[in-house]
Order: C-alpha cells, then sequence, then structure tokens
C-alpha cells in the first residue's frame, strides 16, 4: 500500500486546520473547524483503506487479495454520520445563540473572569489548618451521627430481611437434617 503523499499533506492541514478554527470563540468558526476535523477523518481513512479493489459483496473475484476491505468503508460511513449529527447540534446552537443575543461569540461570565484574575502564586495558593478546625471532621465516628442509618427486620418489624446478602451461610439443624425451609 503506497499512500499519495499529497494525500497524506491535505489529510495534515485539514486536522490542522480543523483544531484552529474549533479554539476560536466564534461558535460558526467552531462549526467550520468541526466540518473540518470530519473531512480530515474521513481523508485519513480513505489513505488507510489502501488500493481500490473489488466489491467485498459481489460474487467471485480473481482472490481475496482483489477485494476491498470492507472495514474502512464502513468507518467513513459512520463518522459521516456523526458528523452530520453533530454539525446539526452545533447549527440549533448558532441558530439559538444569535436569536437569543445577537451574536454567535461566548462572551465570558462572572466565574471565567474571577478564575482567570486568581492569584497564580503558590504560596498564596496554600492555605494552612488553623488548630480550631481540627474538631471538624467528615468522617462519622459513631452511628448516632452517620447521614444514613441501615434499617432491618430488627428495628422495623414490616422489613423482611430476605434479600441476598455477602454474609457467610450459617447451617442448622434442618440443612444437616436434609429438610428443605
Amino acid at each position: 500500500m503506497t499512500a499519495s503523499l499529497v494525500l497524506i499533506v491535505i489529510m495534515a492541514v485539514l486536522f490542522a486546520a480543523g483544531v484552529y478554527a474549533m479554539l476560536e470563540r466564534s461558535l460558526t468558526r467552531v462549526l467550520i473547524g468541526f466540518l473540518l476535523l470530519g473531512n480530515a477523518a474521513n481523508l485519513l481513512l480513505l489513505i488507510v483503506m489502501g488500493e481500490p479493489g473489488a466489491a467485498p459483496f459481489y460474487g467471485e473475484s480473481d482472490g481475496p487479495d482483489a477485494v476491498s476491505d470492507p472495514l474502512p468503508q464502513a468507518l467513513t460511513l459512520t463518522a459521516i454520520v456523526i458528523t452530520f449529527a453533530v454539525s446539526a447540534f452545533l447549527l440549533a446552537l448558532i441558530y439559538r445563540s444569535w436569536q437569543l443575543g445577537q451574536a454567535d461569540t461566548v462572551q465570558d461570565d462572572a466565574e471565567d473572569i474571577a478564575i482567570r484574575e486568581r492569584p497564580t502564586d503558590e504560596d498564596a495558593m496554600d492555605v494552612e489548618v488553623e488548630e480550631e478546625d481540627d474538631d471538624a471532621t467528615t468522617d462519622f465516628v459513631g452511628t448516632e451521627a452517620a447521614p444514613i442509618r441501615l434499617l432491618r427486620s430488627d428495628d422495623v418489624n414490616a422489613i423482611r430481611d430476605d434479600a441476598p446478602a455477602d454474609r457467610p451461610y450459617r447451617r442448622t439443624r434442618s440443612d444437616e437434617d436434609g429438610d428443605d425451609r
């Protein structure tokens, strides 16, 4: 299998342009970048497919080497369907964003601005735990303070305790006698 160098270069350019376009803030450019990535993936599968041959479902051929591999063809069709579905979803997002804000760019909200302006100095981020905070813990020592209490048939008479459990089976005298319970 000899892949054309031109196809490999075009595929690499499509991947690079698609990734670059997806990193933009405009949703339209994100859509274009995704479409470029989808086409680059289809081209990659076309390159991997190798030399074209006879259809794999068409009667007799000259031998198994003359038949084309159906797996890359199936993967290409799957990639086309996935690209179409995600593109339709992105188009719906772009349309809704245009309806709400008359723009297709993603704006920073208050949390994004706060994270960007957060100090990056490691010393400022390290917070010492004070001694008076030692009483606060998330570990529950006793069952009285636990948020969940397991109920059994001993606690409430309406509960039937017949669910299987990971407990060792205890043999009784009726088991030894061969009687069924």
